[in-house]
Order: C-alpha cells, then structure tokens, then sequence
C-alpha cells in the first residue's frame, strides 16, 4: 500500500531525541512537518535554515517541524548519536524544532519506503487531523504549507495531480532500491569483517541482477583488484569496465575507471602497467574529446583525473627512458 495524500499518517517510533521533546503522537488540530535528513546531505543542510524560518514564522498557527536524522553512519548506534549531537551543536546552534535519531531505521520503514522517497532531503506535511498533506522536497513548501495552514491543499486537484506525478516517477527508482537493499546490506557487513568471498558473492549477484549500476559495478572491480588483489579476474573485469565506459561515451563511468587504475589511495603494485597505463590512455583520450580545452585552462571535472592519468604515464616513461641510460 502506497503512502500518499490522504493516507492517515504513520506512528512516530523514535528512541532517541536529540533536539526538544519527545513526541509520540500526531495531536490533533496542528500541523506538522516530518523531515527526513541526513548529515552528509548537502541539501539537506542547506534546507535547515529555511526550517528554522517556516517554524518561526508558522509557530502561532499550529506548525511544529521535526527533523528525522537518517541514514547516519559510525560503527555503533551510541557513537553515531554522539556524532550527530555534536554536530548539531557546532553547525546549527539555533535550531527551533525536534530533532529524532533513526537509529533503528523504524522510521524509514514506515514513512520512506511506503511513501516511494528515494531520497533525502524528503518532507511529510501531516493535516491537522493526522492524515498525508505533502509529500516532497523541502524547497517546494514554501507554496505549500500555507494552503496546508488553512486547509486548502490537500483536497484541491492541484495536491493530488503532482503527488500522482510524484509516485509515477519515483516508482520504477523505489522498485530498484528495494532490491538493491538487501545485497548492499549482505555486502557491506562482509566488507566490514574483511569477508571478501561473502562481499564477492553479493556483488556478483548485484551485477548479475543489474548489469548497468554503476555503484555495482564500481564495486565490483575495486572489490577484487583492491581488496582481494585477485589480478587475473581483475585485468578482465576492468578491460570489460573501460570498454562499457567508452561505447556509452559516459563520462561517469570513465572517471570512475581512472580512479581505480590511477587514484593514489589504491595500490596498484600488481597491476601491468602496460596494460594498466594503455587504459589510462584511452579513457583520457575519450574524456578530452568530450571536453576538448577552452583557453588556458580546463574547465570540466574531468580535467583533473585526465591531468593524473597523463602526469602518471609520462613520469613512468621518463622512468623508463632513464634506466635505459644507466
């Protein structure tokens, strides 16, 4: 069952409060705005301020903002709520509304993913008798939450056309996440107990089951040349990855191949550097006739990885040419 407008809002299973009072129900006759975020979210950050100014500015009619901390990451529940109470202390002194920690990920079951949210920054507007008024990017309540405030929106045609436009176009998105979930589940625990054969297989199953995600298959070749240093799998797995980066004329997937062939966080001791540096060359080539030079100097992200793909190869050559001589 899909959660959209009209539907009566979900619990609030919260454990930890960082910010203001606990909540456990939606009282009636006040509005609320459930905001799912998370640290590292750009956008996310950027939106609190704006939360900050709608709490303040709504406070008088019936509005209370709570912030949903999701998809934190440190090794344990404690030292992340820890992380997250400090930041909040640091970059965002003056905050005037809730804020939960997710730490069981029992809020992300019960509003994200029925809702078909396939990202964060995501914000719920619950009506003042507890039921689904909004559901979309903070940056669109600013039109919004006062026709939510009086009662106009959620039953207007407008409301329902773009959360029907919304759903539509977050299915097919939901859909994948949802099978991706589990193998990224299975993969990061084996890589963080150094399982490689387990982290392998799960992998493998994600490439087998999506052969086009990049993330897969990102991981899939750093996995076995970094990780498992399995060199004789790896050449094949990275020859196949450059080909695929080059007939998609992607340049994504090309940075994202130089990175594993040149990034200096990788140790590439095992790997032949004929056919390593003749890659390297390739994808530079591809990459800069994409983006040729304009002026003096470059002007697409992809110029720095090419500049290291280019510096790496000629000091290698300049190596060679001078044990030649001695």
């Amino acid at each position: 069952m899909v959660l959209q407008i009209e539907s009566p809002a979900p619990s609030i299973k919260v454990e930890t409060w960082l910010r203001g009072d606990p909540l456990t129900t939606f009282q009636p006759g006040r509005v609320y705005i459930v905001e799912f975020w998370a640290t590292r979210c750009v956008p996310c950050v950027e939106a609190m301020p704006h939360l900050v100014k709608l709490q303040e500015k709504y406070k008088d009619s019936g509005l209370e903002v709570i912030g949903v901390a999701a998809h934190e990451r440190a090794p344990t529940a404690v030292e992340t709520g820890t992380r997250l109470d400090a930041w909040l202390t640091e970059k965002c002194s003056n905050l005037n509304y809730r804020i939960a920690f997710d730490q069981t990920g029992e809020m992300k079951k019960l509003w994200l993913e029925p809702s078909l949210s396939v990202g964060i920054p995501t914000s719920f507007a619950v009506d003042r008798d507890g039921h689904i008024a909004f559901i979309g990017h903070p940056t669109q309540l600013d039109e919004v939450l006062p026709k939510v405030l009086n009662g106009s929106w959620r039953t207007s045609d407008e409301a329902k056309a773009a959360d029907t436009e919304r759903i539509a176009g977050n299915e097919p998105l939901a859909r994948e996440q949802a099978l991706k979930e589990p193998i990224n589940d299975r993969f990061l625990a084996a890589v963080k107990i150094k399982d490689w054969k387990t982290a392998l297989s799960a992998i493998e199953e994600g490439v087998a089951l999506m052969p086009d995600d990049i993330i897969f298959r990102l991981a899939h070749a750093h996995l076995v040349l970094h990780k498992m240093h399995d060199m004789r799998a790896g050449l094949p797995l990275m020859q196949q990855w450059v080909r695929d980066a080059i007939d998609r004329n992607a340049e994504d997937w090309m940075i994202a191949a130089l990175d594993e062939l040149f990034h200096p966080a990788n140790d590439h001791m095992h790997f032949p550097p004929v056919e390593r540096f003749a890659m390297g060359n390739d994808l530079s080539e591809h990459i800069l006739a994409l983006n040729p030079p304009q002026g003096d100097g470059p002007k697409f992200r992809s110029y720095p990885a090419v500049a290291h793909t280019i510096i790496r190869t000629a000091t290698r050559i300049a190596r060679s040419s001078w044990s030649s001589w001695h």
